[in-house]
């Protein structure tokens, strides 16, 4: 049997791996001091389209110089364009293999392998969802048509304000964005499988003083349905005591059941949290491996917003710089 042909090889002083504003600001910045980047955008990495969450939602209102909103695949087409526009080169393909022992770092996907001088990892976190009727995408769905995992990003929308809302969850996130989306609907409904929760006390005490949360203790979605126009218009309930069916007309249903960094395929080479959220040097994107930086929501648990994501690729960029300029890999210039 013929051994496999060696994977193609290229060299590089940056190499990214993410599709996101954290690792398109990245390239951006690293492109522009003619540091050469290649870029990993991924093929359906981890269920998501390359452009991670933002491809996932439909008007982004909060992203700065888009003052009508910008719909989410659009906004991510940008970053690319303008990666593209500095010559950062842009390959399709998920990295299956990575390692941070040797120098130069060897990141490998399917179609070939590179050589980097340092590494910046931007693969993001996934927004945990529930599966029952009506949950997903396309037909019969009603994902980003009333159901979201991101009060922040989405809870402002017309589609929701004055309406009844529901959260599921029951942790600090549930709290607080059902305390968030009372700014904007006229009746928020906590749903939780047990009969306490998990939250903080101060988290739990400011929604139980919250006079428009209610919370439905036992409690579980067993489907979504619809209205004429395709959008959400309740949920059926079940009763985890009883098993009792009722009906609760909602207009939006928010997931706050937590979320998953795409960091599995590190292999535990970089130090992270319980939850496998990358660790980094406050106020860097230093990891603790020396030129290997980590950006966006792969290391951030609290913001996880496409605007402090941006910031955090920044950050990377010209940390990545910095440690070459220091160890005299590679002369990059910035401006």
């Amino acid at each position: 049997m013929d051994a496999p042909l060696p994977l193609p090889q290229l060299q590089t002083p940056v190499c990214i791996i993410g599709s996101g504003p954290a690792a398109h600001t990245a390239a951006i910045y690293t492109s522009r001091a003619e540091l050469q980047p290649i870029l990993f955008e991924g093929w359906m990495a981890n269920g998501v389209a390359a452009g991670g969450q933002l491809t996932t939602t439909t008007d982004v209102e909060n992203f700065p110089g888009f003052p009508q909103g910008i719909m989410g695949g659009e906004l991510t087409e940008k970053f690319r364009e303008q990666s593209l526009r500095f010559g950062t080169r842009i390959f399709t393909e998920t990295v299956d293999k990575i390692d941070l022992s040797k120098r130069p770092f060897e990141i490998s996907s399917e179609e070939r392998k590179v050589l980097a001088e340092t590494v910046i990892i931007a693969t993001g976190a996934i927004a945990k969802r529930l599966d029952f009727k009506g949950s997903g995408e396309g037909s019969g769905g009603f994902w980003n048509r009333g159901i979201s995992a991101c009060a922040v990003c989405d809870g402002a929308a017309p589609l929701f304000r004055n309406k009844p809302l529901a959260v599921i969850g029951g942790g600090d996130s549930a709290m607080e964005e059902a305390s968030f989306l009372t700014k904007y609907g006229s009746k928020v409904y906590i749903i939780h499988r047990r009969d306490e929760f998990r939250a903080s006390k101060i988290m739990q005490k400011r929604a139980f003083d919250n006079p428009k949360i209610e919370v439905l203790w036992n409690t579980t979605v067993v489907e979504a349905v619809g209205n004429e126009s395709g959008s959400l218009a309740g949920l059926k309930l079940k009763n985890t005591v009883t098993n009792a069916l009722t009906d609760l007309q909602v207009s939006g249903l928010f997931f706050a059941i937590g979320h998953e960094p795409a960091s599995k395929f590190l292999g535990g080479q970089l130090d992270t949290d319980k939850e496998g959220y990358i660790l980094t040097t406050p106020g860097t994107t230093k990891t603790n491996i020396p030129g290997v930086f980590a950006a966006g929501d792969v290391q951030d648990k609290k913001y996880r917003q496409a605007v402090t994501a941006a910031g955090t690729g920044c950050m990377a960029a010209l940390d990545a710089e910095h440690f070459l300029q220091e160890y005299g890999v590679q002369q990059g210039k910035s401006d």
